[in-house]
Parts: structure tokens; sequence; C-alpha cells
């Protein structure tokens, strides 16, 4: 494969902002599961 016709994709306007609320619902969901693990460890102490 050659690397230099590398083709790189422009997002629209509304795609960048679902993409920003896809991550932000990952990081709080990744969040949240860390609670949850922080808090099981703690109980079974």
């Amino acid at each position: 494969m050659n690397e230099n016709n590398i083709e790189m994709v422009t997002l629209t306007e509304a795609q960048r902002k679902a993409q920003r609320s896809r991550s932000i619902a990952i990081g709080i969901g990744l969040g949240a599961l860390v609670i949850i693990f922080y808090v099981a460890t703690i109980v079974r102490m």
C-alpha cells in the first residue's frame, strides 16, 4: 500500500457534535464503572 495517498475525512459540524456527545457519554460511563468497582471493593473489606 502506498501511504502517500491517504484521504482525510472532513466531518460536518453535526457529526463533530455527535462524536463529542458520544465521547462524553463513554467517559461518564467509564467513570461510573470505576466508582462502582471502588465502592464494591470498599464494601467487601
